[in-house]
This record gives structure tokens, C-alpha cells and sequence, in this order.
């Protein structure tokens, strides 16, 4: 068998053992919002990001006063039919927080510490503009917030972690397999 061939079969191998082999959540090369949010957040639940809010209730404190560390839970809309979530990084004043979230302003990518200004009439964050960093600032566009809920119950009790700070706020996850325990097998023709 030439090399060519011998190379040909062993890439087809690995990726039919990687189809096969790697957990359906990271086939998407994409990082999304939710699995994001809860390694950030401390929030353990899954699932789409609309289902959040319901699946809060009885497990996690829920309101609408944003807290550090508190996942901030978007409603699913026509433009945004999974819904999003976000945790709270810090306060800015009572109508603007920073968010660190995935999978916002460009696939897949990370944001840490961008703007969220409440936008709702009557200033209980039912209505949002968050940073687009396609436009360099907030979007044109407002969203529908759930509300926010509060990592183990305890909104007072988390600290946010840190981050590195970069001058380009968006991060493009990666996924990084291990392939050294794979075994090459020769087939005789």
C-alpha cells in the first residue's frame, strides 16, 4: 500500500471515529450560550437557553434585579428562537450591567465584559440592547429578558471569576481533541 492511500484510509478512520466518539454538544464547532453560561455562571441546569427560566423554578432564587454572577435568561423570540443566556460579570448602575457570554455577536464566539443596558419602561430589565460588536456598540435591536437567576440560591454569596483582559473582546472557542490513544490497524488487501 503507497502512502497516499495508507493516508487516505487513516484520516477516513478518524473521523468515523470521531463522528462516532465525541459527545453530540461538541460535534457543533460552535460554542453556544447555555453550556457556556454554566461553567461561567455556576447555574447547573441544561438544555436550550429559553427553557432556563422554567427549569429555575424551585432549584435556583429567580428575580429581576441583576446580581454578579447571576445568569441573565433571555426569552426565545422569532429572531431568537432559542432564547440566550448570559451571566451578569458586574454592575454598571441600575439600568446597565456587563455580561460574559458566548455565542452572541459572532458564531460561536466568547464575550467578556460587554454592555447590557435595560431599555424597558418601567426599568425592571423585561427589555434590553446588549452590546453588538459588529456595530462597535449596542445593537439596534431590544430583546425580552425573563429575569435573572441566581446561582445556588445564594446571589450574594458568588464571586465572579476573573478574566484575562484582551483589546478584542470576542474569543473564538476551539475544540481540541486528543488522538494520541488512537491505534492504527492495517488491513491486508
Amino acid at each position: 500500500m503507497n502512502f497516499r492511500a495508507f493516508a487516505a484510509r487513516f484520516a477516513l478512520v478518524v473521523s468515523c471515529v470521531l463522528m462516532t466518539a465525541v459527545p453530540a454538544q461538541a460535534k457543533s464547532a460552535y460554542l453556544q450560550c447555555a453550556p457556556y453560561a454554566r461553567q461561567v455562571s455556576g447555574v447547573k441546569i441544561h438544555g436550550n437557553a429559553w427553557t432556563w427560566w422554567g427549569q429555575a423554578a424551585g432549584r435556583y432564587e429567580r428575580g429581576n434585579a441583576p446580581k454578579v454572577g447571576a445568569v441573565m435568561s433571555f426569552k426565545k423570540t422569532a429572531k431568537n428562537p432559542f432564547g440566550h443566556v448570559a451571566m451578569v460579570s458586574q454592575l454598571i448602575s441600575d439600568r446597565e450591567v456587563l455580561l460574559t457570554h458566548a455565542n452572541w455577536s459572532r458564531r460561536g464566539g466568547i464575550e467578556r465584559d460587554v454592555r447590557a443596558v435595560d431599555v424597558s419602561a418601567a426599568g425592571d430589565w423585561s427589555e434590553v440592547r446588549v452590546w453588538f460588536a459588529p456595530l462597535g456598540d449596542l445593537g439596534t435591536s431590544t430583546y425580552p429578558v425573563n429575569g435573572f437567576i441566581y446561582a445556588d440560591g445564594a446571589p450574594d454569596a458568588f464571586e465572579a471569576p476573573q478574566f484575562v483582559k484582551k483589546a478584542d473582546k470576542i474569543m473564538v472557542a476551539s475544540l481540541e481533541i486528543d488522538l494520541s490513544d488512537l491505534k492504527l490497524e492495517t488491513v491486508a488487501n
